[in-house]
């Protein structure tokens, strides 16, 4: 189930980033997998503001994550991270579906999130689940400042995309379905960061630390 997290949530969430973290040095990215997981001052930070999101599994104990930040008006995802051993079954999806639903209920128009553009649960996945890709020259100054931190802190040594979707009439069942086969055959994470992915912390970081 997703919920919001709880402050004895957030260990298991730095182990889950751990671990999500690993696939990267299977394609020769070893600093994006040795990145530290977020603080807990940083956690407990989204958790004061109501804006962690766990998928949690048959004992309510969290297996994917996603952090949010609200970026001039938009809801900007800063984290999604799916435990491995909970790959492939759509839970990073789902917790964006989720975040996307708070953001139009919130009144927030665009869902954001900046994300490697060649890592195929990156850019390729966020596609299939309704994310575009956004012109350098269409960024609003909060995602600009996201994307001068990320090249300061050494992220753009991966070619990397600021992407964004609707929150409102965000996917069609096209896209759902597209994004459910894929998640069938790569492994489901996010900046960005996270994943967003996702989307931003120094270098080594991971895929969506200020995104997926």
């Amino acid at each position: 189930m997703i919920r919001s997290a709880i402050s004895t949530d957030l260990p298991a969430l730095q182990q889950i980033e751990i671990a999500a973290g690993e696939p990267f040095r299977d394609i020769g990215m070893g600093a994006i997998a040795d990145d530290p997981p977020p603080t807990l001052d940083e956690l407990n930070d989204f958790l004061a503001a109501e804006h962690i999101w766990v998928q949690t599994d048959a004992n309510d104990v969290p297996v994917a994550y996603a952090l949010v930040e609200i970026v001039d008006g938009g809801a900007h995802i800063e984290q999604v991270s799916v435990h491995p051993d909970h790959a492939r079954q759509g839970l990073g999806a789902q917790l964006i579906d989720a975040v996307t639903e708070w953001a139009a209920d919130h009144h927030h128009d665009l869902v954001t999130l900046t994300t490697f553009v060649d890592v195929p649960w990156n850019a390729p996945y966020y596609e299939r689940l309704g994310f575009v890709r956004l012109a350098e020259n269409r960024l609003s100054p909060g995602l600009i400042r996201i994307r001068t931190d990320e090249q300061s802190s050494g992220l753009d040594a991966w070619p990397r995309v600021t992407m964004s979707r609707p929150a409102r009439g965000h996917v069609s069942p096209a896209q759902k379905y597209a994004a459910q086969e894929l998640a069938v055959h790569a492994p489901d994470r996010t900046n960005s960061s996270s994943t967003a992915v996702g989307p931003s912390r120094s270098i080594p970081s991971d895929a969506t630390h200020s995104s997926l």
